[in-house]
């Protein structure tokens, strides 16, 4: 009579990747959520134009010089982003920042109510720090319906 393994179960020689999976998911979703409140900038008014978006390399951030309304400059690289920062200072930390990777796209991010000669000295600002080219941007302009619409009480 043959011997019979009772309560004895096999070895399962497989490793489960089911709840692997499951946190791989949940962290997707988490990083997902995330990532947009990351972004850091400083609030201005653009003003609205219809242009064509630039072509930026991918995984590099464009260097940005922003303008409030009331003229102060901030740039987006440094330890803090969100503190203005006079014009010799932006001047240094725009050098120092294409000096690492003069391939960098540079934009001018201006409040609409700030004067064209503040935008212009900027640009210039820019130009001396070593930006081959300096673009504008802008925010796009909303569609005369929906315009209409949030103009009515």
């Amino acid at each position: 009579m043959p011997a019979v393994n009772r309560g004895k179960r096999r070895l399962m020689g497989d490793i489960n990747v089911v709840p692997y999976i499951d946190v791989m998911l949940v962290l997707l979703i988490i990083f997902m959520i995330t990532a947009p409140l990351l972004t850091q900038g400083v609030k201005v008014d653009l003003p609205k134009a219809k242009a064509e978006p630039l072509s930026l390399q991918r995984n590099q951030d464009p260097l940005v010089l922003s303008i409030d309304a009331r003229g102060r400059l901030y740039l987006n690289v440094g330890s803090h982003p969100r503190e203005p920062v006079d014009d010799q200072t932006a001047l240094i930390r725009a050098s120092v920042a294409l000096r690492r990777n003069p391939e960098r796209a540079v934009l001018v991010n201006s409040d609409q109510s700030v004067s064209y000669g503040r935008v212009m000295q900027a640009m210039v600002l820019l130009q001396q720090a070593g930006a081959p080219q300096v673009g504008l941007e802008t925010a796009a302009p909303t569609p005369p319906a929906a315009a209409g619409r949030a103009a009515r009480p």
